[in-house]
């Protein structure tokens, strides 16, 4: 028996009634057809895929269902977050309502992070609901985006602003589709995988330190170790808050005040991003708690040297490239005014008191976070 014909590896997202699973594995995009025809209301599916990844597997994937007996229609957006405006957003449903669905047909995010989020938030409200099923095509998509039900679109105050929570029935993660992607695109997933180790995992961490590199430069065994381990953490927090109705799921949201300002302030374009964001938002996130006494230094210096040694733009200056930006403090934190984590005027952010021991916390002065700024600009 060969690795591509192994079982794949699961993890459960255990949710009363909408529970369902993550399979993880080689070969499972010629396999998604099998593995999603007893999830299917009726078996018709429209996966909806981008320019980039449907030429790569949009045939493929489409094959695996037709074997399966199930009827396929197909959608190609352009690849970006330009995919995730109001516009395009319209554009979509007007095109999944030109093919004739019913409350049966089941929608299958085929690509990245965009893609993901975009169907999943058109299956929350196309004909007032239809189920979707994720195949995420990148790192960060395979061990964040594509789990846990967050679904949305950005408009121009703010990324997510407009979603649901939508759970999908399925979450097909294909370990080959990996060995396509840009270095830039794995770091940026990679950034993800540490977060786990970061907010409530230290033994995680670690293993990052010694095994991050390796993960990156295609290691098949340790990269299939990353996603299993970061599935499970982030099943296991959606599990006990999936509505983030308390602060528990608020943790997964390290480094994203930051992050999201960041990415606000590049226009959601090229020049950062996702996974680089949080990258560089996690560093100054444990900067902050470093400066304000809550964090040992050591730890924070940890997070930048590690982050920073494989790769992931930990200073502020080295994000855009030729672009170079001049960053200004007081924008940022307008930024971070118009995110949804605010509460009443005051900024939220995930701070820590060391590796692995993350909080929320509503009460840093914004000060203090200018100061920070200032610092990471001049650096």
């Amino acid at each position: 028996m060969t690795m591509r014909t192994l079982a794949p590896r699961t993890v459960r997202v255990d949710l009363a009634g909408r529970g369902y699973d993550i399979a993880i594995g080689p070969g499972l995009i010629d396999r998604v057809g099998t593995l999603a025809a007893p999830l299917l209301a009726a078996p018709r599916v429209i996966v909806v895929s981008d320019e980039t990844v449907e030429p790569l597997y949009g045939r493929r994937v489409a094959a695996s269902f037709e074997k399966a007996g199930v009827k396929v229609g197909s959608v190609v957006v352009p690849a970006g977050e330009s995919s995730k405006e109001f516009g395009a957003f319209g554009r979509l449903m007007n095109t999944l309502l030109d093919a004739r669905p019913d409350r049966k047909t089941t929608l299958v995010a085929l690509g990245g992070g965009v893609v993901g989020d975009l169907t999943g938030f058109a299956a929350a409200v196309l004909l007032r609901g239809v189920d979707f099923i994720q195949v995420p095509t990148t790192l960060l998509a395979q061990v964040d985006s594509s789990v846990g039900g967050k679904t949305g679109i950005n408009t121009r105050h703010g990324k997510n602003l407009i979603g649901a929570f939508y759970q999908p029935r399925l979450v097909v993660a294909d370990t080959d589709v990996l060995d396509t992607l840009p270095r830039r695109e794995l770091l940026a997933g990679y950034a993800e995988v540490a977060k786990y180790g970061l907010i409530d995992d230290p033994a995680f961490w670690d293993w990052c330190e010694a095994n991050g590199a390796a993960v990156l430069a295609g290691d098949a065994a340790k990269r299939s170790y990353a996603i299993e381990q970061s599935c499970r953490a982030k099943a296991r927090i959606v599990a006990a808050d999936e509505r983030e109705t308390t602060d528990l799921r608020a943790l997964l949201n390290l480094g994203h005040t930051f992050g999201h300002a960041l990415e606000a302030e590049t226009g959601f374009g090229p020049d950062l991003l996702h996974g680089e964001a949080v990258g560089a938002g996690m560093t100054m996130a444990f900067d902050l708690s470093a400066k304000l006494g809550l964090c040992p230094a050591a730890d924070a210096r940890r997070v930048r040297e590690h982050l920073g040694a494989v790769g992931l733009p930990v200073r502020l200056r080295s994000i855009g490239g030729s672009n170079r930006r001049n960053w200004d403090a007081d924008k940022l934190i307008e930024h971070m005014r118009g995110d949804k984590k605010a509460e009443a005027g005051r900024l939220t952010f995930v701070l820590a008191r060391g590796i692995g021991k993350t909080f929320v916390t509503r009460d840093i002065d914004e000060p203090a976070v200018r100061e920070l700024l200032d610092a990471a600009i001049a650096a």
